[in-house]
């Protein structure tokens, strides 16, 4: 490797994963920022996260330079590649912004360059297939004329304490003389230090399991909260009590969502059928997940013709429409599920998020958000996505959307004391 004040670093992607990256090593590397979209590079340079990752007076104050030009970073010589890694409606991987990167940074190899991948795979997709594609387009020989790794993402959106320099980061190589040169630049950023996977397929296999794990146990919880709900039980009082044991695990029901822990297992689950194995707890876990949201539609239909009401022309309001709470990112967000299965009942449905990105949230879904929360209005509000800018949202205040006596509630995290709103004459539901 050379030496660090030769190293230039350019990241390609500059999402929720690549910003912070590039951020990081803005601190101690030359760095260049690429991303396609030219859009959201005018923003960068104008000093605006539009990730809220990094925040707009630190983003003005770095030294990264902005370009959506790739031939801007042909003088670099360590390319970490973090592009989404997304899903097709199918369910299979979607390869299309992986290839598209790969190709791009092939035309650009030179001797003694260096390519990591931190988009999240499945195990043997950096090596059988952007491997091909880097000598093909370079006309270079991996191992002899330039290295590859895989150092996979750990980012959490809107964790502020988790922040990339904070987070053991897990680093491979094609060979040794890869992982101790990858193991270097990362190093010099990483605080929390280095893992040194044996190969790349098992970086790769453990970056895909962290979420796939996560996932299986949220859809555990979320089915017992599908039968305590049944059984009249509050699921949040016996996690409660069940937590009290040391080696409980602390997961709630939720909506499962955004572009990792909602996308990743079917990956994993692509490639386990590859080679023969159907992954049935995987798939399971899925399967619950995904219905969740639904499932949270239906129990507001319920309680309306509970109350007596006509469903169709009825008016709900959802709280929050991003993928969690306290960041703008609306991709794959199971939110849009009780939304759209409310509308398939015939009611009218207003969604009310002042974090969320509307200008995707109107290309994307084709949904126009509210601007303010009208009084007096709703038959049904959903208290979908905690985000902070709620948490000083009073019952009185609540009261007031409601445009009778009636006032149906569901909470869908479990945010609010049962005991408080149901005196306070709310009809209360949660996960």
């Amino acid at each position: 490797m050379t030496t660090r004040n030769q190293v230039k670093i350019a990241v390609i992607g500059l999402g929720y994963v690549g910003l912070p990256l590039a951020h990081a090593f803005s601190k101690q590397f030359e760095v260049t920022g690429f991303d396609i979209s030219a859009h959201k590079i005018e923003q960068y340079k104008a000093g605006i996260d539009v990730t809220a990752e990094i925040g707009n007076e630190k983003l003005a104050a770095s030294s990264i330079k902005f370009t959506s030009d790739i031939s801007d970073i042909r003088s670099c010589n360590f390319y970490i590649v973090a592009v989404p890694t997304p899903i097709n409606k199918d369910k299979t991987p979607n390869l299309e912004p992986l290839k598209a990167a790969t190709r791009s940074v092939a035309g650009l190899l030179n001797k003694g360059d260096y390519v990591v991948y931190e988009s999240t795979v499945y195990p043997g997709l950096t090596e059988e297939f952007c491997l091909p594609m880097l000598e093909k387009g370079s006309g270079l020989k991996c191992g002899e004329d330039f290295k590859i790794g895989y150092s996979p993402e750990r980012i959490n959106p809107g964790d502020k304490v988790h922040a990339f320099e904070n987070i053991t980061k897990v680093v491979s190589g094609c060979d040794n003389e890869a992982l101790v040169g990858i193991a270097e630049i990362y190093t010099a950023v990483v605080r929390a230090g280095v893992y040194k996977a044996s190969s790349i397929r098992v970086a790769e296999a453990a970056k895909v399991i962290e979420n796939a794990q996560r996932d299986i146990n949220i859809a555990f919880v979320n089915e017992l909260s599908l039968i305590f709900n049944k059984l009249g039980i509050s699921t949040k009082e016996v996690l409660e009590a069940a937590g009290t044991k040391w080696n409980f695990l602390n997961f709630t029901p939720g909506l499962v969502g955004g572009h990792c822990i909602g996308v990743d297992p079917y990956y994993l689950a692509y490639k386990a059928e590859s080679i023969g194995h159907r992954p049935e707890v995987i798939m399971s876990g899925r399967r619950i997940n995904d219905e969740m949201g639904k499932y949270v539609a239906e129990n507001a239909v319920k309680m309306l013709i509970h109350q007596d009401k006509k469903v169709k022309n009825t008016n709900a309001l959802i709280l929050g429409f991003t993928f969690k709470e306290n960041v703008p990112d609306i991709r794959n967000t199971k939110v849009v599920d009780i939304y759209s299965k409310l509308l398939e009942y015939g009611v009218n449905v207003d969604i009310y998020d002042p974090v969320a990105d509307s200008d995707a949230m109107a290309l994307e879904y084709g949904i126009i958000p509210i601007d303010a929360i009208p009084e007096a209005k709703y038959d049904a509000v959903i208290y979908a996505v905690p985000h902070d800018a709620f948490s000083s949202m009073t019952m009185d205040e609540i009261s007031n959307m409601y445009r009778g006596k009636s006032k149906i509630f569901l909470d869908v995290k479990n945010r609010f004391n049962r005991t408080n709103m149901q005196k306070s004459g709310f009809m209360y539901w949660a996960l």
